[in-house]
Order: C-alpha cells, then structure tokens, then sequence
C-alpha cells in the first residue's frame, strides 16, 4: 500500500473538519469534491474573483445530497482578518488556495496582487494560529524559482523573482516559516508546477494554457504560442496536487512539517509538444483539427525559459508520487473540456 492509499484509508476512518479557501475555484474546488467523496466536514471561503459559483454546482451534483450536508460556504474575502477568523473556527487543517494568481496580472496590477496574496495570506495564518488549527497548507508556487537556471529545480536553491506575483508567493514561505518559529505554528508550503485539469477556467486573459488552448482547439479558432514553442513546463495534473495537499496535512513525521515542497512530476514538456499531443487527443472528435496550425507570437514579459521539478524531497519525506503523467492527465482532463465545452461556444 502507497502512502497516499495509507492516508485515504484514514480518511475514510476518521473524519475531520476542513477549511478550503478559494473553494469556488479550480484547485479549491478539487480539493472539495476529494474531501466530500471522503465523509469529511468542509468549510468553503471564497468571495468569487476568481472562482464560479458553477464550480460549487457541479460538485454538489457529482457528491450527491448527503455528502453535501458536510458542507457549509462562506462568501468571504481573505483580506478581511474577522473573516479568516470566523472561517478557521473549529478546522482541524486549513488548505490555503485563495489568491490572485497569474504572472501577466501581477504586472499588470501588483497592489491588488500584494493585497490577496500576502495580506490576506498574513489573515489567514493569523487566525489559524488563534483558533488554532492543527495545520496549515498552502499553495505555494513554482514561480519562486525566478532567474536561478538550474534544472530541475530543488527548494532549497531559488533565483531573483521575476514578476510582483512570485515575490508575493516567496513572502508566503517566508511567513509561514517566522510563524512556525515565533508561534509554533505548523505549516507546509506546496510548490505548484503548471496545474491542469477539470473545472480549470478556460476564459479571460488570464486563463492558463492548458485550459485556453483546448478552448480554442475545440472551436477550431486561432491558438497562440508565445515564442518560438520551445519554452518548457513541467505540467502536473490537479488528482497529483490533490495527493499532496492530503499527505501534507496528515504527515505523521515532524521533520516533514514546516518545509515547502514541490507538486510536479519531473519531466519537461515544450509548449510545442503540448500542442501535439492536445490535438491529438482531439482530432477523432473533431475532424477539422487535421489542417490547424498554431500561431506564433512574442515571448510574455515574466515568463522563465524552462521549468522542471526535483520531486525526491516530497517522495522522501511526504511519500508523495506522482498517480498521472502529462499524458494521462490530460486524456482525463479533455474528456471533461469536451463534456462542458461547446464547439459552437
């Protein structure tokens, strides 16, 4: 049995109280529909910035009635202090996934970047060493890694930020750290590398990559390729950030906790190999995809050239392992795009 299977199987012993911040959105929402499969009592905040009320419907349907009365949300917004108090109430752990996230939107808007993601990210930390909650997990990023060249990328080596929205996240791990240490507050930061799959927003100039290119192939409309193609991601499937959300909160062993690690699965794919393999797993559908071509345009200011992650810290001391390549990932996240995506859109 994996650890992971270890952890599941508690869960469906011992039931325990949740909250979810940025519940309403793509990982946010994930994360509900694992903890509500699994008999446990959730508390939602969101206040829908960047999350649909949708989202929440369609877990409501997937889950059914009963599962749903585990269930209770709050409109919210993390950067009202009396807000993560009232949300932390009674949580045995917290998942933090609320945030204003995208490189080009920090850029664009740094002030309202810094306000959700380090102000509210300070709320939050707040209120759950006062409730006190037994743990606090949250969603880190890859994009800390800034200019260091290296790869793949190991946590204890980062470069300069390149953009307002990683320093925002960098400031997060140096919180949670100075929490841990003035207040014994136990955290664990989570690292994401390029997330995809079901309920991913597919709107909006912000969408991610994954999500706006199947978009635009189900169309048949114009897709865009920053650069020459051959920038690099490490893109790992939201049921492989599920899995770490989960062996972070229950991490029975101390020198796992206060400790960032990274969510990926090691491997590099370039954007020009995405696009293969997502018209590929489109062209049965959609016949007309044989003839589309991608479009080529000017590198995004922010962007670093390649991306990879050294998993072995989360494999050693979370027993984290990666359940989805890229491929299979996105076999399963294309059946849901398909479902809820009209051609005609």
């Amino acid at each position: 049995m994996t650890k992971y299977q270890s952890v599941l199987q508690h869960l469906e012993n011992h039931q325990y109280h949740w909250l979810i911040t940025g519940v309403a959105g793509f990982v946010g929402s994930n994360l509900l529909e694992a903890l509500l499969k699994l008999n446990q009592k959730v508390v939602g905040l969101d206040n829908f910035s960047t999350g649909y009320q949708h989202n929440l419907e369609q877990i409501k349907e997937l889950v059914g009635e009963e599962a749903w009365l585990n269930f209770k949300f709050i409109e919210g917004d993390i950067r009202q202090l009396e807000v993560c108090r009232n949300a932390c109430r009674d949580v045995d752990y917290v998942l933090h996934e609320a945030a204003l996230g995208s490189v080009p939107r920090s850029i664009q808007d740094p002030i309202q970047t810094n306000e959700s993601n380090v102000s509210g990210f300070l709320n939050l930390l707040v209120a759950s060493r006062d409730a006190p909650v037994r743990r606090f997990i949250y969603a880190a990023s890859s994009s800390t890694y800034g200019d260091h060249p290296d790869l793949p990328k190991v946590e204890s080596v980062i470069g300069r930020p390149l953009s307002p929205y990683a320093v925002t996240k960098y400031v997060n791990e140096l919180y949670a750290d100075v929490f841990f240490r003035c207040y014994g507050t136990q955290s664990v930061g989570l690292r994401y590398f390029n997330v995809f799959g079901a309920r991913q927003d597919t709107n909006g100039a912000y969408a991610a990559v994954i999500p706006q290119w199947v978009a635009a192939l189900i169309r048949n409309k114009p897709l865009f390729i920053n650069g020459d193609g051959e920038t690099s991601r490490d893109f790992c499937f939201i049921g492989n950030v599920v899995q770490a959300n989960f062996l972070a909160a229950l991490a029975e062993n101390p020198a796992a906790v206060n400790q960032v690690y990274n969510v990926a699965i090691n491997e590099r794919t370039s954007l020009n190999q995405l696009y293969e393999m997502m018209r590929a797993l489109l062209l049965e559908k959609f016949p007309s995809l044989q003839n589309h071509k991608p479009e080529y345009v000017d590198f995004r200011q922010g962007d670093v050239r390649h991306s990879q992650a050294d998993i072995s810290k989360a494999r050693e001391l979370l027993g984290f392992e990666p359940t989805h390549r890229i491929n299979e990932g996105l076999k399963q996240a294309m059946d849901w795009y398909v479902t809820h995506l009209s051609p005609e859109s």
